[in-house]
Formats: structure tokens, sequence, C-alpha cells
């Protein structure tokens, strides 16, 4: 039977998006589960689409931050139930030696399922109202819509007294940057680390800094953040201070043994770089778009560099110890994040680019604030 429901297409690369009727054409698939999106979040890697050269295919519903309850499954080997709440998170194999390693972030198909439209099997089912098929599902969900067909593999069950409406950042920008310091630098008490960029996911490093005991400091250009990072647990450093790197070797006494650059600035790079101790090491998020022209001595003394996707994170461990931080007053999450409608997912696009909001959380349903 054939389900119908909206959500928010993007048809072009400048366009707005557009909140219409979309179909599936069938049930859940064996293996795959049908979720009712109770609330998802947009990431910058949403809104990177629009600088994707071509390479990301439209028309197509994005949105991979997705959280709801299972409304039905396929086949007997899910492991979920209908009326179950679940976090939605990225799409990978099960089967390359990197999932079977436990990192399905470094999933040898990851970028092809992913952000390419890679994934093949039952693509042909998602329609828009007039029948013309849309790009293969975003990061194995698509939830900017009211409903979405996810690989079981991507979804995480939560308890359902968990406020599921605003959990589902959890699964991409807030599980990247906790991920960054619990699994990427497993860092602990009496340990130092400097974040540069205070978005969603830098501040979710700051979060999950100060749960480990970490001594945290916060580098950005914007003062709000910095005052919300310093609410947080973080010393704040405006980007533009004078001598950033000594500044931040006096706040961490002697050096940063770990720094998390979100920004891909090379000046910030570099200078992450310059305060990190002997052995330091510095994780970057960000994609970069140029070559990044390290400065002389920045690599000396052991100081080391990595990419970091996904914040190392294998899913089903980290949400569940980031839902149960959360429980306890560590990881306040919410802090950061402003609801919109679905409906006013072009207002929530313009407020993320302006840094006027840190989460936008899109709500399917909801008429208003």
């Amino acid at each position: 039977m054939t389900k119908r429901f909206g959500a928010a297409v993007l048809r072009s690369y400048e366009s707005p998006f557009v909140v219409e009727e979309v179909s599936l054409g069938a049930g859940p698939a064996d293996g795959e589960i049908l979720v009712r999106i109770a609330g998802c979040g947009m990431c910058r890697t949403d809104l990177a689409v629009r600088r994707s050269a071509g390479r990301s295919p439209l028309p197509a519903v994005l949105g991979h931050e997705g959280a709801g309850v299972v409304v039905e499954t396929g086949g007997p080997d899910t492991g979920l139930s209908v009326g179950d709440h679940v976090v939605l998170s990225f799409d990978s194999c099960g089967h390359c030696r990197s999932c079977l390693g436990a990192a399905p972030a470094y999933c040898d198909s990851f970028a092809s399922l992913n952000l390419f439209g890679g994934r093949t099997e039952n693509t042909a089912r998602f329609t828009d109202a007039a029948g013309a098929p849309l790009a293969p599902r975003w990061f194995g969900q698509s939830s900017f819509a009211e409903y979405a067909m996810v690989p079981a593999r991507n979804a995480v069950r939560v308890d359902s007294s968990l406020p599921i409406e605003l959990l589902g950042p959890l699964g991409c920008g807030f599980l990247t940057g906790a991920g960054a310091v619990f699994n990427s630098f497993g860092a602990g008490p009496g340990d130092s680390i400097a974040v540069f960029g205070a978005g969603a996911v830098g501040l979710a490093a700051v979060m999950a800094a100060t749960a480990a005991g970490a001594v945290t400091v916060a580098v950005d250009r914007h003062p709000e953040r910095l005052a919300l990072a310093e609410r947080l647990g973080a010393s704040p450093l405006p980007a533009a201070s004078a001598g950033l790197p000594d500044r931040i070797r006096q706040l961490t006494d002697g050096g940063a043994r770990y720094a998390l650059d979100t920004t891909g600035s090379a000046q910030l790079i570099n200078d992450a770089l310059r305060a990190l101790r002997p052995t330091g090491h510095l994780g970057l998020v960000a994609r970069l778009h140029t070559a990044l022209p390290l400065e002389p001595g920045t690599l000396d003394r052991g100081r080391r560099i990595s990419h970091i996707c996904e914040g190392d994170a294998v899913p089903g461990l980290l949400i569940p110890r980031l839902t149960a931080l959360w429980r306890a007053g560590r990881f306040p999450f919410d802090q950061l994040i402003r609801t919109y409608p679905l409906a006013d997912i072009n207002e929530a696009e313009r407020d993320c680019d302006a840094g006027r909001v840190v989460k936008p959380v899109l709500i399917p349903g909801r008429t208003g604030r």
C-alpha cells in the first residue's frame, strides 16, 4: 500500500526547500524499519549539498539527524519492534573491514551510501506526488519528513521517557563532537582540550570534555557562542586574540593535550597545532576545500594531526552514553536546540547560516513555535 506524507524537498541547488507530498510505494523490506519522525536536526552537511558541485543527486529529501517512533518493521531480524523510540544515525554497509572492526564511520561505502545516493536497493519506491523518483535516501534516512524508511542498522533504540523530538542531533552533530572527545582522544580527568569553533559540533565537544573532567578552552569569533561555551564549562577565547596559541598554553598549563578544529580555517588549524603540548593530537572534523598550508614547526615534537569522521563512534554505544549523561545533567545538549515546524525549514536554514541558532530541529506536523 502506498504511503503518502509531507516532506521538505530540495529540487535544485539554488532553490528553497518546498514541503510537498511524497510517496513510499511499499512497506519495509527485510532489514528496514518505517519511522514516524518526531524531530530532525538540521546539520551543515545538509546545507553543504548546495555547494556539492552537483555530486549529490537532486531532487532529494535531505535530513540525517532524525528521531522518532517505529511504526512498521520488515523481516524478523531488525531487532526492533513497533512502538520503539529510535535515534537515526549514518548509513554503513555492515560487512566491510571497517564495519566489522567496529569503525562504521570509515565504511568503505560511506560516501556513496550517505552522500551520493549509492544505495541501490528499494530506491524507486520513493517518489513525489507526480510519481517522479526522488534521489535515494540521504544518509539512509531522508528525515526532513513525517516518515523515514531506514535500514535498521542505522537506528538506535532509546528510552521512551526521553524527549524524542530533541534527540535526533545525537545521531550526527552532537555524536561527532562528543565522540571526538570520548573516542578519538580518550580524554579524561587532568587532560586539556582546545576546541576551535563553538557551533553544534564544537559545543558538543565542550560538554563532553567537561563531563570527562578535562580542562577546556573554546575559541570562536562570536561573543554569544563564547558565552554559551563558558556556561558549559570552557574558558572562552576570541578567535582574533593576539598570540592565541600562547594564551591557550597559559590556560592549559603549558599546552593542550588535544585540540579539535571544526572551522576548516587554515590559520586556526596552525594556531591549534602551535597550542599543543609535545605529542599532542589535533583532530579535524570540517571538510577542507583547499590545500592546507602548515607553518614550519607546527608538527614538531611528536605533534600529530588526523581527520575524525562521526566522532569515531559506534552509534549504538555512544548514543546511550550521551542520553545517560544528559539525564545526569552532564551533557545538556537541549540548551543548544531551537525547534521549528517543518514548514519553516527555510527560516531554519537562514538562521543556521547566519549563526542565530546553534542547532535547529524541525518538528513535522507542528504549525507554530
